[in-house]
């Protein structure tokens, strides 16, 4: 649609950039807020939320690289230019989990207790950032001729032109805008810590790998021919917060 927002002289302020910059601001803005409502310490959701950001940045963008290897080896210096998309979210995902367990252990903080804290927060940012892959034109959709479907024509669009498309990113973005209105609205109903936490990844898991089936952008090789790396990911997420549920209700019971 409209990859650079605004252009001043030299300068470019791409709409993608600037809607993750949106998405960080917002996630980081409702999660001191939650902090607050349960008395946890906002200063330190927001140290968590500056590592969380970097682990986010480099992992997604580490994650899009390596399914995609043959685009950066003949310039690497491609791999920094972020703004023109290619932030695959579970690289984001995986590698801010992993530093923030170490984090918050390292911290003596509650770990799971902090983690649901955040899952709201995660599907708030992850909305905005699908907006701003709709306005690059990433994560593309597969033809189709539905009466809502998209038709890219700016020549910076990532997107393929002059077709129409299903709007994957948008269908992304309303995904994540559920899930976040969901965990809002059951936070206060959770029976044990980490419950808000993996209920995202379980419905995140499972939803995106459906959404999956509706974009044409290449995202690296698909297992036997029919699944992707997100969806094949998104399986594995969905089997470990299974599991996650079991143990942490175990724990919970037991005390």
């Amino acid at each position: 649609m409209f990859p650079v927002l605004l252009k001043i002289g030299p300068l470019s302020i791409f709409t993608y950039g600037f809607f993750i910059a949106l998405g960080f601001l917002a996630g980081i803005y409702f999660a001191v807020k939650e902090a607050r409502r349960l008395g946890e310490e906002p200063e330190i959701i927001m140290d968590l939320c500056f590592y969380l950001l970097v682990a986010a940045i480099i992992g997604s963008r580490l994650f899009y690289v390596a399914t995609n290897p043959k685009m950066f080896l003949d310039n690497p210096v491609e791999i920094l230019k972020i703004w023109n998309g290619g932030l695959v979210f579970y690289g984001g995902f995986i590698a801010a989990l992993i530093t923030g367990i170490v984090y918050l252990k390292a911290k003596k903080i509650p770990v799971w207790k902090t983690a649901d804290i955040m899952a709201p927060s995660i599907a708030l940012a992850h909305f905005f950032g699908r907006i701003g892959c709709f306005f690059a034109g990433c994560c593309y959709g597969k033809y189709c001729d539905l009466p809502w479907a998209i038709t890219f024509s700016n020549p910076d669009s990532l997107a393929p032109q002059g077709l129409p498309l299903h709007p994957t990113q948008l269908y992304a973005a309303l995904n994540n805008l559920a899930i976040f209105l969901f965990l809002f609205f059951f936070r206060k109903h959770k029976k044990y810590d980490g419950q808000l936490f993996w209920l995202y990844v379980l419905i995140y898991g499972i939803t995106r790998s459906f959404i999956e089936i509706f974009r044409a952008d290449f995202r690296g090789e698909f297992f036997y021919g029919t699944y992707s790396v997100s969806q094949v990911v998104g399986g594995i997420m969905v089997v470990v917060s299974l599991t996650m549920f079991f143990i942490l209700r175990k724990q919970a019971s037991s005390k």
